[in-house]
């Protein structure tokens, strides 16, 4: 929207002209349809997710608080995981009651939202309450924090200017643009309802305002680890919650409540995590920092552990993730026993469970009534202790073996509470609601949710078939079994020209099956060629596509399928980025309606034949796309080494290592699954033994063609189910940005991303329900053990299959570094940054086992390129570091048994 005429607010008559436009506008909106506000809702929700990352900059850069990449996440749950929630929700009129889980939702609009938007999550919580507005048929009206006002109101422009663009009254969403508190006061009070998030004092003001009021209360979140809890699995999700946006959402935890029986064992993991014990002095020096005053220090809030360490006068590791204070008082003369917002941390020693619980319970009334409790335990055997601890705390959610952070907002650890960055506290916190904030809400209902782990899957083309000469007896069913009439082949330019189509084309001859040929596809296939290939096709009209070459014309073929079946659909749509396949924005169109989908490859690389991706490059951004959706999956793959005999040595090793890193990165990746992990493992064993005779004796020797063509499916077959990782986003940046080879590229990735994923202690680790805690390495070495490497320990394994790689590349002519293909320094360096950020949001990125911070990714980039050294992590705390131990033998013990229990599980 353009919205010239629009004046700046300022001052209350400026204020009050802008209210009376939005009501007119929002009387408008309510007479809308259904259909009119999912559209909306889309377009708004499409377009906050384009923009996670620029907001999330804009955020850290002008608050000075939390961290980019964590933003990132938020602001990209609040657009994709409430348009997932709502988007087949019926706000216009009466609802759907879903009886069996007992929630039953009416909507109708209540006019102008006042919005309130706090510092601490200035785009993501604008983002999320504009979208809830519109979907709802409301207006909404921001009133941003002083300190986070212009990457507010850039959130709040987006999501107007997409919803006015799709069809909604033009000043929809409006704002204060320069906040202070008399407007936001006038705000409140003219406004019909008031969504309210920030301080106490604002979320007071909201209630006395006299108008309706969703506010939330402040969180001082309680986690108790029970004896039974599963230690490793507990202490990491807090640590994943706490260092969540250096420890800013309201439901992370502030104090963790220890029964003694685990106590040393708690303390070694914590310690081995990276995270730093106070010593007497230190915690006392902490205590005078994080409060000053008796309120809290607000230099500390959303400030890394190391800084606010400083502030203190105490000296930690660079790398240390969260202090730690043992503290015995929970009384509110005790800083600890407070909300900190920061990567701080109280610590209590429990005699049995009921001394944890009134522990809990009186950390809840200093200041988190309503807000949020955590449990750890074994669900199985301590059902009774779950229905306790829900009684007993004054909390409207109660989490089971779930970080609390991300647990809390929902939608992530479990899939029935909705998705929110609002959450209700209830009468217990002096709040309306008791609930993830959404739709009406009318009760205080307490929720109980425990920790899930989602459905998985394992899907393959209907049809796989194998052995050298098998092209035949194959296409025969195209005739013979479906009736085939006319077959479109994609394919490149020297397989057209050379004769390699001609055993497809004279068996579609024989058959009968009309055929032609679009032989335009370039290495890196661009979306201009596949709009002209999806042309022809329109042209042609073929009931069968048969995708003939490497990847990129299996690719391309995708594309093209997609466009000839739905020509309506839009790229950028298909390309867009999602965390969960499961709950994308964009659902991609039915695919196989017109058209019957083969694949047959002609080198022993990519595994395109049997995966739902495609790659293909924006010509005109220059931007190389991961898409992905099962219904990219070919109906059918033809593995027939004839046509893999004459590849040159350089595709065969780039190919060979492309197929490689396939399955290394199935393995680790945080979907794998039983399923996909033997498939991994065989492929790769295939792949050591086999590729060198390919590399060699290629052209004869039939068994190694064959061996690898079955590897590179096989494996094609693991990261169609598993996904990959972050060798394969560097990997796709670096090869668009300088035309390398994509399995070159991830050669020279590889040993980077192997070494970053080991470490047992990485700054973040990946966000997936079934992926407990960090261990990559344990995985890297299974495939040791595999490949017969060898090793006494696991940190060995590791740098055996590590040289086993390197070995295998040299042994196949791959050089050790970037720079040794010639690229310029100078341009590597100026163009850094972008390709990092470019990788950083590739789509393989959020299936990695550890989540890299785009400072990693640059590293990994710079050590690849020089070739010189090799990705190590900052200095951390570790078992070492614990504090004021009387039985350093007992402690160190207790560690040895966390790790040892780590590795087994």
């Amino acid at each position: 929207m353009e919205n010239k005429e629009r004046k700046i607010v300022d001052s209350v008559d400026a204020l009050k002209k802008v209210i009376a436009r939005v009501r007119e506008a929002q009387r408008k909106f309510s007479t809308y349809s259904q259909e009119q506000v999912d559209e909306i809702f889309k377009a708004a929700a499409t377009a906050a997710n384009q923009a996670r990352i620029p907001l999330a900059k804009m955020a850290v850069e002008e608050t000075g608080m939390g961290v980019v990449e964590d933003k990132v996440i938020k602001n990209h749950y609040a657009a994709e995981y409430v348009y997932n929630t709502y988007k087949n929700v019926r706000t216009c009129g009466v609802l759907e009651e879903d009886k069996a889980y007992g929630i039953k939702k009416i909507a109708e609009p209540v006019g102008v939202i006042a919005a309130v938007i706090p510092t601490t999550n200035p785009t993501s919580t604008a983002i999320f309450k504009t979208l809830i507005a519109l979907k709802t048929r409301n207006a909404v009206i921001i009133s941003p924090h002083p300190r986070a006002k212009k990457c507010t109101i850039a959130a709040a422009k987006i999501v107007l200017d997409a919803a006015v663009a799709a069809g909604a009254p033009e000043g929809i969403i409006d704002w204060i643009d320069v906040p202070n508190i008399e407007l936001t006061n006038l705000l409140m009070k003219e406004a019909d309802i008031i969504l309210a998030t920030g301080g106490p004092g604002m979320v007071k003001a909201a209630y006395s305002s006299g108008k309706p009021a969703i506010g939330v209360g402040p969180g001082n979140t309680p986690a108790v680890i029970d004896e039974s809890a599963d230690v490793v699995l507990a202490v990491n999700s807090i640590i994943h919650s706490k260092t969540f946006d250096n420890g800013m959402i309201c439901a992370s935890e502030q104090s963790v409540i220890v029964h003694k029986n685990v106590y040393d064992a708690v303390k070694a993991e914590f310690a081995a995590r990276g995270c730093y014990f106070l010593k007497e002095d230190e915690i006392e020096k902490v205590r005078k920092t994080i409060f000053v005053n008796g309120a809290l220090n607000a230099q500390i809030v959303g400030q890394p552990a190391y800084k606010i360490a400083e502030l203190a006068g105490v000296k930690v590791p660079v790398g240390t993730k969260i202090l730690i204070g043992e503290v015995d008082s929970t009384d509110p003369s005790e800083e600890f026993a407070h909300e900190k917002l920061s990567p701080v941390l109280a610590m209590y020693k429990a005699e049995d469970i009921h001394d944890a619980f009134e522990k809990a319970e009186r950390l809840v009334a200093n200041g988190g009534y309503g807000h949020t409790a955590a449990i750890y335990l074994d669900v199985t055997t301590e059902q009774a202790k779950i229905d306790e601890f829900a009684s007993r705390l004054k909390t409207c959610r109660i989490l089971v073996n779930t970080p609390s952070s991300q647990g809390a907002i929902g939608d992530i650890y479990n899939f029935k509470l909705a998705p929110s960055l609002t959450l209700g506290c209830g009468s217990w916190g002096g709040n309306s609601v008791s609930e993830n904030v959404g739709v009406k809400h009318l009760l205080n209902i307490k929720t109980v949710v425990e920790r899930r782990e989602n459905m998985l899957w394992f899907r393959a083309p209907e049809k796989i078939y194998i052995k050298k000469g098998c092209l035949p007896v194959a296409l025969n069913e195209l005739k013979y079994v479906m009736g085939k009439k006319r077959a479109f082949i994609v394919t490149g330019s020297f397989l057209y020209h050379n004769g390699y189509t001609k055993p497809i084309t004279d068996r579609l001859d024989e058959l009968g099956i009309e055929h032609t040929t679009f032989f335009d596809v370039l290495p890196d296939p661009t979306l201009s060629c596949a709009k002209a290939g999806a042309e022809q096709m329109r042209a042609f009209q073929p009931d069968t596509i048969i995708a003939f070459g490497g990847g990129s014309a299996m690719d391309a073929a995708k594309i093209m399928w997609v466009m000839y079946e739905h020509p309506e659909v839009d790229f950028m749509d298909m390309a867009m980025r999602f965390m969960d396949i499961r709950k994308r924005v964009y659902t991609f169109p039915k695919m196989g309606e017109k058209a019957y989908f083969v694949a047959i490859p002609t080198s022993a690389g990519t595994g395109s034949e049997v995966t739902p991706f495609a790659i293909i490059t924006d010509e005109k951004s220059g931007v190389k796309y991961p898409l992905a959706d099962y219904e990219l999956l070919p109906d059918m793959a033809i593995i027939d080494v004839d046509f893999h005999m004459s590849a040159p040595k350089g595709l065969t090793a780039a190919a060979g290592i492309d197929a490689l890193t396939h399955a290394l990165e199935a393995y680790v990746s945080l979907m794998a699954t039983d399923f996909t992990d033997g498939l991994a493992k065989q492929a790769l064993q295939m792949i050591f033994k086999y590729l060198p005779r390919a590399y060699d004796n290629g052209q004869t020797d039939v068994e190694a063609r064959e061996k690898m063509a079955n590897a590179a499916t096989i494996a094609g077959m693991a990261f169609a189910n598993a996904f990959l990782g972050v060798c394969h986003s560097m990997a796709h940046k670096l090869g668009a940005f300088y035309h390398l080879p994509h399995g070159i590229a991830n050669a020279l990735m590889i040993e980077e991303v192997i070494r970053f994923n080991a470490s047992e202690a990485p700054a973040k680790m990946g966000t997936f329900p079934q992926y407990g805690y960090p261990h990559a390495l344990r995985r890297y070495a299974e495939i040791a053990e595999a490949l017969n490497l060898g090793g006494e320990n696991d940190h060995e394994k590791l740098e055996n299959l590590i040289k086993a790689i390197n070995d295998l590349k040299a042994r196949v002519g791959i050089k050790s570094s970037i720079k040794e293909y010639g690229i310029n320094e100078k341009e590597f360096l100026e163009r850094l940054d972008e390709m990092v950020e470019q990788a950083f949001d590739d789509q393989c990125t959020g299936t990695n086992p550890r989540y890299p911070l785009m400072s990693e990714i640059r590293q990994m980039y710079l050590n690849a390129y020089y070739g010189k050294k090799h990705f190590v992590d900052e200095e951390k705390p570790n078992e070492a570091d614990i504090a004021g131990t009387e039985d350093e033998n007992k402690v160190k013990k207790a560690y040895l048994r966390a790790r040892v229990g780590a590795k087994r599980a």
